[in-house]
């Protein structure tokens, strides 16, 4: 059985590739009120088994629907043209960059799930603070 503070989730999203072609992927999602900045998503490239896990601030996914969001190695904005119906997820590692095309509604419910969980503005007090300190501590 699932954790009430655990939220699992997917998308089936599209790998842009040269010449604008989309290569079909899933998006496997999980959140976890244990780590309540960040969204897990693992993308898998359809038919090919390769897996690339990311850690995802969900702050980033959330402004990331309605607007650029993020910096650096990862960033979200609105898919132009499409009426708000996707956004381009860039991803960045020294091998390269990956643009993906998220379809929003199910994002949008992902992340609906995810707050509830834990709401927005309120992940300080999911912290386990002593566990933090004592790992740091012992490193």
């Amino acid at each position: 059985m699932e954790s009430p503070r655990l939220v699992n989730g997917g998308v089936l999203v599209g790998l842009v590739v040269p010449d604008s072609l989309l290569l079909p992927a899933y998006m496997a999602l999980r959140y976890e009120g244990t780590e309540p900045y960040v969204v897990r998503a693992t993308v898998v490239l359809l038919g090919s088994g390769k897996a690339v896990e990311w850690v995802l601030g969900r702050d980033l996914l959330i402004d990331g629907l309605n607007g650029p969001s993020g910096e650096g190695n990862v960033r979200m904005w609105p898919v132009p043209g499409h009426d708000a119906d996707a956004v381009y997820l860039s991803l960045s590692c020294p091998a390269g960059t990956t643009l993906v095309e998220v379809p929003i509604r199910p994002m949008l419910d992902f992340l609906a799930d995810t707050e509830a969980v834990v709401p927005r503005g309120t992940e300080f007090w999911c912290l386990d603070l002593d566990t933090e300190l004592t790992h740091l501590l012992a490193e």
